[in-house]
């Protein structure tokens, strides 16, 4: 689902440095989202986000980078276990509450 989401993200860059970056999400699901980072990451490395609007938070691990633009990167965010009410949507589609 496009869902525009405020949110914190922190963990350890690809050349192994912390970073904390606020963001914003491009889509989100009950596994994960997808998101704009100007850190440097990669696959498999793990992550904690954050929701601005409430502070409520989450793990997971990347699962997709793709290339850079504009100094930003599409950054693929999934989920340790599938959480649909971590997003802020009224009615949950049916999909997510399969999962």
């Amino acid at each position: 689902m496009l869902l525009d989401v405020p949110v914190a993200i922190w963990g350890e860059s690809s050349d192994q440095q912390a970073f904390r970056e606020e963001t914003f999400t491009v889509a989100v699901s009950a596994h994960g989202a997808l998101v704009m980072l100007a850190a440097k990451v990669s696959v498999r490395q793990r992550v904690a986000l954050r929701k601005l609007a409430d502070s409520m938070e989450i793990r997971g691990r990347i699962c997709y980078v793709g290339m850079p633009h504009a100094g930003l990167t599409q950054v693929g965010i999934e989920f340790d276990r599938p959480s649909p009410e971590f997003w802020p949507v009224g009615q949950l589609p049916a999909d997510w509450l399969a999962s």
